[in-house]
């Protein structure tokens, strides 16, 4: 099951993939697109190092709704 904060994914939305060897690094990413239908969802995502590819989430991945995030970054500022 994906691990969400708000269940309602739209683009603009952050994600984070825990990495799966010791000392790898989580991938982090930016949904451009929700795709399939619901329950089935997957993802066109930029990831950091500027690629794009469908994600199809799993048990490792956190979605973090875009409006929280601007909301902690203006706190930080």
């Amino acid at each position: 099951m994906t691990r969400t904060v708000d269940p309602r994914v739209s683009p603009g939305d952050g994600v984070l993939v825990s990495g799966h060897r010791v000392g790898e690094a989580p991938r982090k990413g930016e949904i451009l697109d929700v795709l399939g239908d619901p329950g089935h969802e997957h993802y066109r995502v930029r990831w950091e190092d500027g690629r794009e590819t469908v994600f199809y989430p799993s048990s490792d991945t956190l979605i973090r709704p875009a409006a929280r995030r601007r909301k902690r970054s203006e706190a930080q500022s």
